[in-house]
């Protein structure tokens, strides 16, 4: 058997354990309501669709839907007619259509009911009933006697009504055709904002008619146009989502101040940032009319391609000893009496949001810009943490969160998952003030992405955050997470994002002509460092190319986690045969493995840089067996094997080519647990 099946084996019994959820479907956002009932309804015929009061998005759906269902299940729903009388019927009434443009208002909730005779699917309006069909899809499954749905009964409305995902095309350009597979994975979990973080320092990445220097000068060469943007915003619309457009001013503005220097508040860059050495240009000058002339201008066309009531003006990270060393603006400062250089950029915002109204929109803006004199009308997107959430939604602004929903830090769905809006302090606010947050957005900024990795950085583990905007509170059971979570990756594949596959395909290169179930054991258990630590140790570079190990390994590693998850098993509860048998066999892997694997390592560089993994894994797994065979005989190790041990257990946490072994957990739970001889 190969390693991957025996871990795979292994997570069928760690997610079997699971006793919340255990005989529930995998869905995810998990509904309001859930109740299940006797019986189920075959899938071996089409659905007859019986649609009533919904918009046009809907017949689209339904054959995105059939053809959903086609790919998850091998049935070919396509190629059959779906009309004939006996087929069961799959009802769906909404009772308004939908706004001509999505609202972050509109009522999104849905019924559903299903029995061995048909589906009812019911809502307010067209969005309710995007919601249900992606819920149905998640109920598909094998029955005794073929595919079918199970009797169940689902109310179900989100909590919070701005669940987004934030993706930066500026730094790594994403083409278009990423852009919509992201889309579809967003509304399979019932994500309805996405945020693109379209100008920073390292490009401008649509096309302006009015001011065409931003791309032309500040882009490559990689830029959306107009058609493609009206392409885009059409494709998520259909799918129940809104686009926000972010174009980050008066900082991380080098893009601008490349194309019209003389808007830059000290002598600008002659081209785009391309790596960490290019960092702290000049922000645009404050006091300086032709910057708001040239903002009007182009907000104004970016308005009008995006449809969406919220327009984001960035104000993040504006360093102020451009504006501080600059004599005119200091003068300007003087005159006006700003004492400072958040007075300055308050001033700036302020003129912001008369443009932004002017067209129509409504400002957000990182939370650098709260300060006293924001107006009222702005959201404000906490990154920085939550105190700020807090402090916004205290003060009266609608506001949102990002913070603690950075996926770009490869910290593990759980980590995500169990960031509450409504905690810290947040917790302490008035019912009314509690209003004022509307939810908030997983955040994938673009450093060390490219289109072939960006799916895996995103998905799964974007689905756990999902469900933390969607469903209740009470919902945080973290073992059904990541037993639903498993299934919900699958179903993404089946939709067509790439997480799994184009992650075989890069590992495949790293791994060569070595055989792939030894390269399989030792990268299994690896993962990319956390945080910025890669920032720190390997500067960014945009021109770099990002084929190595940290870029093709998953931010979160499942074989690691089910590995540490038995040995805490094993730790808590010795006589857990079972568990013990499992984590035996995997241990064993561990151990033999670098044997078998050194042969390889000297002709092939990839390898050569993960070699000091390999031996430090052999050792983890020696120490592992050996702490569990005191386990499981009650026989105490001698003080020196249980330093060995220790020591083991120490060279497996050390940090290699922005990598780390993320076993080492398990047999610290192991070691922790063994008898020592006194």
């Amino acid at each position: 058997m190969r390693n991957w099946q025996v871990l795979a084996s292994s997570a069928l019994i760690a997610l079997a354990s699971s006793t919340v959820f255990a005989a529930q479907p995998a869905l995810m956002p998990w509904p309001t309501t859930y109740t299940a009932k006797d019986g189920s309804l075959s899938l071996d015929k089409p659905l007859r669709v019986d649609a009533s009061g919904c918009d046009a998005r809907l017949t689209k759906a339904i054959d995105r839907f059939r053809a959903q269902l086609t790919a998850q299940t091998g049935n070919l729903y396509n190629h059959q007619p779906v009309e004939a009388k006996d087929n069961p019927v799959l009802a769906i009434h909404c009772a308004a259509a939908g706004l001509p443009v999505q609202a972050v208002t509109e009522d999104e909730s849905y019924g559903l009911a299903i029995d061995p005779a048909g589906v009812k699917l019911t809502a307010p309006t067209t969005l309710g009933a995007l919601h249900g069909l992606q819920t149905i899809l998640q109920l598909a499954t094998w029955a005794p006697k073929g595919w079918a749905l199970p009797a169940v009964e689902i109310q179900d409305t989100p909590r919070f009504p701005w669940r987004g995902l934030m993706i930066d095309v500026s730094r790594h350009f994403m083409p278009l055709d990423q852009l919509q597979r992201e889309i579809d994975g967003m509304a399979a979990v019932k994500l309805n904002v996405l945020h693109i973080h379209l100008s920073d320092d390292q490009g401008f990445r649509v096309e302006s008619k009015k001011a065409p220097k931003l791309q032309q000068l500040g882009s490559e060469g990689m830029y959306y146009t107009q058609d493609q943007i009206r392409e885009i915003v059409s494709y998520a619309r259909e799918r129940g989502i809104r686009i926000v457009p972010e174009f980050d001013v008066p900082g991380h503005s080098t893009s601008w101040t490349v194309a019209y220097p003389e808007l830059a508040s000290d002598t600008p860059a002659t081209r785009v940032v391309r790596n960490q050495g290019d960092r702290q240009q000049p922000p645009l000058d404050p006091t300086n009319e032709k910057v708001y002339k040239l903002l009007d201008d182009v907000f104004g066309e970016m308005a009008a391609l995006f449809p969406d009531a919220y327009f984001h003006i960035g104000g993040d990270e504006v360093d102020p000893k451009y504006w501080d060393k600059s004599e005119h603006i200091q003068a300007f400062m003087k005159a006006h009496n700003l004492k400072n250089a958040d007075a300055l950029q308050a001033l700036f915002n302020q003129r912001l949001l008369a443009i932004v109204t002017k067209h129509g929109k409504h400002m957000i803006g990182w939370d650098e810009i709260l300060v006293p004199e924001l107006p009222k009308e702005t959201m404000v997107h906490s990154w920085r943490g939550p105190k700020s959430l807090a402090v916004a939604a205290k003060e009266g602004f609608n506001t949102i969160l990002s913070a603690g929903y950075y996926i770009d830090l490869m910290q593990p769905a759980s980590q995500h998952y169990l960031v509450e809006p409504l905690s810290g302090d947040a917790a302490d606010l008035t019912p009314e003030q509690t209003k004022h947050i509307l939810g908030g957005e997983a955040a994938q900024w673009a450093e060390y992405i490219t289109p072939e990795n960006a799916d895996n950085r995103i998905w799964p583990r974007t689905a756990a955050i999902a469900e933390r905007f969607w469903s209740a509170a009470s919902v945080r059971d973290v073992d059904s997470m990541y037993a639903r979570l498993d299934r919900v990756s699958t179903e993404l594949e089946f939709l067509g994002l790439k997480h799994r596959a184009n992650q075989e395909r890069m590992l495949a290169r790293l791994a060569g002509s070595a055989p792939r179930d030894l390269v399989s054991t030792l990268s299994n258990t690896l993962e990319p460092v956390k945080e910025y630590e890669r920032g720190e140790t390997h500067e960014f570079d945009a021109d770099m190319p990002l084929n190595q190990w940290i870029d093709a390994l998953s931010p979160e590693s499942d074989a690691a986690r089910i590995a540490n998850n038995l040995a805490a098993k094993v730790a808590a509860n010795p006589s857990d045969a079972e568990a013990r048998r499992d984590l035996r066999r995997i241990l064993e892997l561990w151990r033999e493995n670098d044997l078998r694997l050194q042969p390889y390592m000297a002709d092939s560089w990839p390898l050569q840089s993960i070699a000091g993994f390999s031996p430090a894994l052999s050792q983890l797994g020696a120490a592992g067996l050996q702490a569990l065979d005191s386990i499981e005989s009650g026989i105490p190790v001698s003080a020196a094997e249980h330093q060995a041990h220790l020591a083991a257990i120490k060279a497996g946490e050390v940090h290699r080519a922005q990598l780390l072994l993320a076993v080492t957990p398990a047999v610290q739970s192991l070691v922790g647990a063994e008898k020592v001889t006194q």
